[in-house]
Parts: C-alpha cells; structure tokens; sequence
C-alpha cells in the first residue's frame, strides 16, 4: 500500500490487474489490432527491464519479470510500457508534448526491431539512463549481489525485516527439492559445474519480497557448488518464487503450458533467453515455482527523473527491446504485416497508430483516479 502511495508511477507498476480492467472495459479497446499471437511479458513496465546477464555473465538489456507471461496480442505489451512512460515522464514534470513524442518514438524503435531482430547493424542506440545501468551492472560481483541481497558476503542469510525463519515442513521440502535430478543437475549446469557434481544447501530462509510475492511462497536458497567428492567451488545464491496464474488475456486456442511454472519459464525463453536460459520450472509444497540463480549483473531500471530528451531516446530503445523480444518469434511475412499495421498513418497524423495513443490517454485518466481513492484509502487506514 506505502509503495503504491508513492507516484503514479509506482502506482501503475503494483496494479497490473487494473489495466487488464480497463482493457475488459474500455471502448478504444475495439480499435486495438490483433497482432500475431506470441508470448507476450503481460506486464511490460519500465520497472521489468534492464540488464540481464546469461549463463557465462554476458549481459544484455531485456524484460526482467515474465510472471504474467502468456500467448498473446503483442499491442498489449506496448499499451502497458506506453502508460508506464507517460507515468514516469509526467512525474518528471515534463509536458505532454514530451509524452506524444515518446509515443512516437516508441512506435520507431519498436519497427526498427521487427525490422531485422537478429541484425546487428540495425540495433537502436542506448540512452544514457540505460547505458549507465549496463556499466554498473558489468562491474558487479558476487560480493555486491551478497551485500544487497543478504547484507553480508559470509555464507548465511541474516534473519530480520527481509528474511524469515523456515518452518521444519518448508526446511525439509526445500532440501528434498534440490537433491532432485530435474532441479539439482540444471542448476549445476547453470552455474558451470559438472553434471555429476554435488549441491549443499548452506542456508534458507522466506524471502519477503515484492508486491506480487505476498501470501505465495517465496525463498531465498544460499547452495555450495563441488565437483563430486571436491569442495566447494563457489556459492550461488537462487531465488524460488511460486508461479501463480496470470492476469493477462490469452489469445484463443493458445497452446501454453499448464502448469504455471512451465508457462513462467516457456515464456522467458522466448522473450529474455539470457533469463529463461536460467530458470528452472519445479514444484514445492505442492505449488508451482521457478527457480534461478540470481547475477549481480541483474538489475532493475530505476529512472526517478527524466530529462525530455532522455524520456524521448528511453521510449525508442525500450520499446526496441521488446520488439527484439517479439520479433524473434514471428515469421518474416507476420513481421512484416505487423509492422505494416503499427506504421500505417493517414495524411497529417502523428507518428503512432491513434489507439495508442488514444488507450494511453484513456488509461492515465483511469490511472489517476485510481491512484488518488488508494491514497485515500491508504491515509484513512493509517
């Protein structure tokens, strides 16, 4: 509730259910086309990008969260980063002309990508507020991701606000699940050891962690890597978090995964392969959960204020990084219409297809009064 109360911004971020309320509702949702049906974030924010690292720590910039990942239209995913930007961007104080032309600009960078997604020549230049975060995130180590993490680079997670203590049935279910082949040889093989090597669970504890984590189950696992009979190797510090449905419509006849946690993971792999690469779908406790190894490299982008030329160059890269995402699924033909129908305009139009910018209006109107009744609410329960 405090972090919602926040800004608009933060807002938006925490209430992903909203806009999925506002897209059953609206009536600019029938001008919306139907892109090519494909695995989408779902919740494709400017808080679920940033730089990623891969097995062997190379590092791109790609969606970081793929919780409400799901088989559908890929105008939903730019819907949801557009209001994400005109949230932040008008929390910097900047007018909305500023915002029509990141509007703009998101439709280019966004063509540009499905343009040529394996193509080097064609990549779209790195704002200064993202290659900022790619330089810190190239110079971490596993003594930063510790100090962050877990406040400390000894091998133990320090109980208190963040981490909890395990009850006996979690502790027991915890153990019996890393000694699992399907969760025990992936991880070795993620974190460069032998297949027949040996995993010791140093410490765990529950994780308290995010809004979407609250009332599922969420743990911090500290694991000691060897060789078969050798010592430890490394320390690698995984995160399991339960997968839970999602939120985000699914194109008809989509063929996803049932299980949620295999959905999480199927998704990730076609959207962010440096993430899904790493992350291993499982179960415990009887629910669905995902596991991966956490990098120092990952980060969040936290941009609290946006110059407009900065907010202009952040709304083309971003939304290239997505339709990299998107592109690499589609077929040449399906790509190219797609892009067709997202830089069709008639004579004196902007530079965006109208819906768009029409359900970001539409959708800042209901943002912000949504957000105003939570802050009320917010002040009259404190």
């Amino acid at each position: 509730m405090l972090k919602m109360a926040r800004s608009a911004h933060a807002y938006v971020r925490g209430n992903t259910a909203k806009f999925y309320d506002w897209l059953g509702e609206s009536t600019v949702v029938r001008r919306i086309p139907a892109g090519p049906p494909i695995w989408i974030c779902g919740d494709c924010h400017l808080g679920n990008l940033g730089p990623v690292a891969d097995a062997d720590g190379a590092v791109a910039i790609q969606i970081r969260d793929l919780d409400q990942c799901v088989i559908g239209n890929p105008a939903h995913d730019l819907i949801r980063l557009a209001l994400s930007l005109e949230t932040a961007a008008r929390g910097s104080d900047l007018p909305g002309v500023t915002v029509a032309h990141m509007i703009e600009e998101m439709v280019q960078g966004y063509a540009l990508a499905l343009t040529a997604p394996d193509a080097e020549d064609h990549e779209a230049p790195e704002p200064e507020v993202v290659r900022s975060v790619r330089r810190r995130a190239l110079g971490r180590r596993w003594k930063h991701l510790a100090r962050e993490r877990i406040e400390d680079v000894r091998p133990s997670i320090p109980l208190g606000k963040k981490f909890w203590a395990l009850s006996d049935e979690e502790r027991e279910a915890i153990e019996d699940l890393v000694r699992e082949d399907e969760v025990r040889k992936p991880l070795l093989a993620l974190c460069a050891c032998d297949a027949d090597g040996e995993i010791e669970l140093l410490d765990a504890a529950y994780w308290r962690k995010g809004c979407s984590s609250l009332g599922n189950l969420r743990y911090a696992l500290l694991v000691g890597l060897r060789r078969k009979g050798g010592k430890h190797e490394r320390l690698a510090l995984v995160d399991i978090k339960e997968a839970v449905a999602a939120v985000a419509p699914a194109a008809a006849d989509a063929a996803m995964p049932d299980d949620h946690a295999e959905r999480v993971v199927a998704g990730a792999r076609a959207l962010a392969p440096y993430l899904g690469e790493r992350m291993i779908a499982a179960r415990l406790l009887g629910r669905p959960v995902v596991l991966r190894e956490l990098m120092p490299q990952d980060l969040k982008l936290e941009i609290d204020q946006f110059s407009r030329a900065e907010a202009v160059r952040a709304a083309h890269f971003l939304t290239y990084v997505v339709g990299l995402g998107h592109g690499r699924q589609m077929a040449p033909d399906a790509r190219r219409a797609w892009r067709e129908e997202l830089t069709r305009r008639p004579d004196g139009a902007l530079d965006a297809p109208s819906w768009l910018w029409e359900a970001v209006v539409s959708l800042a109107a209901s943002h912000e009064a949504g957000y105003l009744e939570h802050c009320r609410r917010y002040a009259l329960e404190t």
